[in-house]
């Protein structure tokens, strides 16, 4: 994938930027850091609460990401422009979707961390919905770990019926990944309950963690 010069350090000063917002208004806290790849593929799999789930998974990782978006966002001509450079790229939910998904094997393939929703849509109450079963294929195909994700809080700071974000507390939690071994000895079924029941332990973790939040001081200094 083909990035400027100046592409990575715009998006570091940018992911920077958001956790001092997110920490100072949001009360942001994140655990589980140490399960983020130091290197290589990676299929970041998160729960889709709100707008804010994008650069809220991606201000907690230290390396770049690349995000699956829907289409239609593409078709905002500042949006688009904006999306692009930070390394989202869409998928047509509506029809097959096969550009979208080539392009995130190529992705995983060079090495890169890709977040997708396996929900494929907002909540529309704050809990994890049923997952789609469209990552197994992709995981198999690509053998790189999936790494599961839960975020509280963003429901509740930007619901689905209001236009703008609204006060309110943010907790993100990184579970252990499933391994390319791991997923080659299961089922799709079987991978299918296993990310589902990781992704709701980090769920459930990150909703206690948000109900006794407090300012981490480490994350101030960069979420290390």
């Amino acid at each position: 994938m083909h990035r400027s010069t100046a592409q990575p350090y715009i998006y570091s000063l940018l992911r920077t930027f958001s956790r001092l917002i997110a920490v100072t208004f949001y009360r942001l806290r994140c655990e589980g850091r140490e399960h983020w790849p130091a290197t290589g593929g990676g299929l970041v799999c998160s729960n889709h609460q709100s707008f804010f789930d994008p650069p809220l998974v991606g201000m907690t990782c230290p390396r770049q990401m690349s995000y699956l978006t829907r289409e239609t966002l593409f078709k905002v001509p500042i949006l688009r422009q904006v999306m692009t450079f930070l390394d989202a790229y869409p998928i047509d939910r509506e029809g097959s979707g096969l550009s979208g998904l080539r392009e995130t094997l190529n992705r995983l393939r060079d090495g890169e961390l890709v977040l997708i929703f396996p929900e494929g849509t907002r909540t529309y109450d704050g809990e994890l919905g049923p997952l789609k079963p469209g990552f197994c294929a992709v995981a198999r195909r690509s053998r790189v770990p999936l790494i599961p994700v839960g975020m509280d809080g963003a429901y509740q700071a930007w619901p689905r019926t209001s236009p703008l974000p609204l006060p309110g507390k943010l907790a993100v939690v990184i579970g252990r990944p499933i391994t390319a071994d791991e997923i080659e000895g299961l089922s799709d079924e079987a991978l299918l309950a296993e990310l589902d029941s990781r992704m709701r332990a980090c769920h459930l973790e990150a909703r206690r963690i948000r109900e006794g939040c407090y300012v981490d001081p480490l994350l101030l200094a960069g979420l290390k």
